[in-house]
């Protein structure tokens, strides 16, 4: 009798210490759902770490073209200012210097004949880094030049009413430069189509040739680097480039209005 009396006082200890620890396990769990769910609806949840990154991409990218185009206003200034310079200061020495011993004249010639090496690989340089049309005429200027300088011949067909923002046009110029580039470089095509327009708030470019095909982004053509610029914008690239060809890339770029 005493021992089936014990046998329930336990039965009954024991439900009730199971209960309260059950009923606490609740309570912590839902302790830590609410606070979930709190931070997600604060803007601290992974949709908003994921925009977090994505913003903060596109303002180190921002930084990085503002920097750019600073080397390049110092080079343009600076460095192929004083280069112009020494080249006319070695004209006027070969022209002043007529009867000099002939080793003189040719380390004079050859030291003028450098310089202007020097300055056309500077310009050449400067150029790559950040053309001057585009932020004088904006993209369909620098779209125009950069499809005349193509080894491949290039229809360009633009339709840009308004200017987008300065990344937006860095980003859509050198997404342009590393597409015709890779055009020129591995499609062996013998035309090629560029096409820019506004689609809304997207800037939507397409660039097209007739060659080889079998576009890989893992073969280091640089449409790693080239997709990684867009995503920067939060934009899309899609690439379709069967063996035998034709290759399309077609970009989209978010832009304000």
């Amino acid at each position: 009798m005493a021992l089936t009396l014990c046998g329930a006082v336990l039965l009954a200890l024991f439900s009730w210490v199971l209960t309260r620890y059950a009923a606490a396990r609740a309570r912590l769990a839902a302790s830590v759902l609410t606070r979930g769910r709190a931070e997600d609806g604060d803007g601290g949840g992974p949709d908003r770490r994921i925009g977090q990154l994505v913003r903060s991409r596109a303002r180190i990218l921002g930084a990085y073209d503002a920097e750019r185009r600073r080397i390049e206003r110092d080079l343009h200034d600076g460095a192929q200012q004083r280069l112009t310079g020494l080249i006319m200061t070695l004209g006027l020495a070969r022209l002043e210097l007529p009867d000099a011993p002939p080793a003189a004249r040719e380390l004079l010639e050859t030291a003028y004949r450098e310089a202007r090496t020097t300055l056309t690989e500077l310009r050449d340089l400067v150029h790559g880094i950040y053309p001057s049309v585009l932020t004088d005429r904006g993209l369909p200027a620098a779209l125009t030049r950069l499809a005349e300088d193509s080894a491949v011949p290039v229809e360009l067909d633009v339709d840009l009413p308004e200017r987008p923002s300065e990344a937006v046009e860095a980003a859509t110029y050198f997404v342009a430069c590393e597409a015709l580039a890779n055009v020129a470089k591995h499609s062996g095509a013998a035309t090629a189509r560029l096409s820019l327009r506004r689609r809304g708030a997207r800037l939507v470019l397409e660039v097209y040739d007739d060659g080889v095909g079998g576009a890989d982004a893992e073969s280091g053509s640089g449409l790693l680097g080239l997709a990684d610029r867009v995503a920067a914008f939060e934009g899309t690239v899609h690439l379709s480039s069967p063996a035998g060809g034709p290759t399309l890339l077609h970009v989209e770029i978010p832009c304000e209005s």
